[in-house]
């Protein structure tokens, strides 16, 4: 018998920017489920997000820092396992 994954998550502030962030958080977190709510965007997935500058930067077509999810974010479930030029990881750290 194998143990339940605990989720984590993030909500977003809804706007035509984070538009791209979710599309690029989906990309890259095939399991992610993302539900809309007037004015956010909850985002959750059993055990991680992977946020990678790359795939935003794509979505977004230029340039983007990892410190500008600090404009986006309302709230989140877990811990900021990483966080740096090219990743942001939302896990829970046991």
């Amino acid at each position: 018998m194998t143990a339940a994954v605990r989720p984590v998550g993030i909500d977003l502030q809804e706007s035509e920017e984070n538009r791209a962030l979710v599309a690029a958080i989906r990309a890259d977190n095939p399991e992610v489920s993302v539900r809309h709510l007037p004015g956010l965007v909850k985002l959750s997935a059993p055990g991680r997000i992977v946020i990678n500058r790359e795939s935003v930067e794509a979505q977004l077509g230029r340039e983007w820092e990892t410190g500008e999810f600090q404009l986006a974010i309302v709230t989140y479930t877990g811990n900021f396992a990483e966080w740096d030029d090219d990743q942001i990881v939302v896990a829970w750290q046991h």
